[in-house]
């Protein structure tokens, strides 16, 4: 049993209320699958769950102008099975298709995927090739925060006590941009935590010269990245094998230069490269 009083408030207002008064002993529950983890493990202690689930505020999914709206309380499997963010997001819908199993996706949310700080957070290296940025409230006010900012280091979330996400503002897949695609390696095929994973998008001139290209890894370093001098070794360019692995070994390199060179590096360098040609192999077809 937890020594913990449950607290589900009615509206956006009654939360922020709630934590004006509390924050310091104030955990933000979303969905739960890892704070309840966290819980008993030991590892979180808390006097008070702050149930933010079930805000309408929380739960939209909507385009605005050029913006796609992502609340934070949205579930996988809602981002999963939704047409729009299909449309304007489908990395991010096929990294949700992949996301744990079916139990964990009906519950777990993209605000609590993004504020966990896991390096091997399913949905952040799709959100970074979309420019995403978090919209943050706290009883003093609301702020913006670039996903590239969230994470202080693995499991270290920046954002203050008395601060939670209401949503998330992404921009669109470009209408040129005709491929998009989320990747990962896990130590077994199914219901595997990410090894290592990647977010692509990709349009292609008549040519074949890439015109716009978005790329970001997850789980290989602390905290996942959008690494821009890939995207630059493959703009204006014709994409071919001898190309992808070369920029896949840079990959590698760089990956390498952030975390040092550790005991896992004998199997994810060579692993980043042929997951990277996996990944953009349909470019050259």
């Amino acid at each position: 049993m937890f020594d913990v009083e449950y607290i589900r408030p009615q509206d956006l207002g009654e939360a922020l209320d709630f934590i004006k008064k509390q924050a310091a002993d104030t955990t933000i529950l979303a969905g739960g699958s890892d704070v309840m983890i966290d819980m008993r493990a030991g590892t979180l202690q808390t006097k008070y769950l702050l149930d933010i689930s079930r805000l309408s505020a929380l739960r939209e999914v909507a385009i605005r102008d050029t913006e796609l709206t992502i609340g934070a309380a949205v579930t996988i499997s809602e981002i999963d099975t939704s047409e729009i963010i299909g449309r304007h997001a489908p990395a991010l819908q096929k990294a949700a298709d992949r996301f744990a199993g079916r139990q964990v996706r009906n519950i777990a949310t993209i605000g609590g995927n993004v504020a966990h700080c896991s390096p091997c957070g399913d949905t952040i290296p799709p959100l970074l090739i979309h420019d995403a940025v978090a919209v943050v409230v706290s009883p003093a006010g609301q702020r913006n925060v670039p996903i590239e900012e969230m994470a202080g280091g693995p499991y270290h979330c920046t954002l203050r006590p008395n601060e939670l996400i209401t949503h998330f503002i992404l921009k669109p897949k470009p209408v040129e941009v005709e491929f998009a695609d989320f990747q990962k390696i896990g130590r077994r095929k199914e219901l595997a935590i990410a090894r290592m994973s990647m977010a692509a998008m990709a349009g292609q001139a008549a040519d074949k010269t890439i015109s716009f290209f978005r790329f970001a890894l997850g789980s290989c370093t602390p905290t996942p990245h959008r690494f821009r001098e890939i995207e630059e070794m493959l703009l204006d360019r014709v994409p071919d094998e001898k190309l992808l692995w070369e920029t896949g070994r840079v990959l590698a390199e760089r990956m390498i230069e952030i975390t040092g060179r550790r005991l896992s590096a004998v199997y994810k360098e060579p692993a980043i490269q042929g997951l990277f040609v996996r990944l953009l192999w349909p470019l050259i077809q």
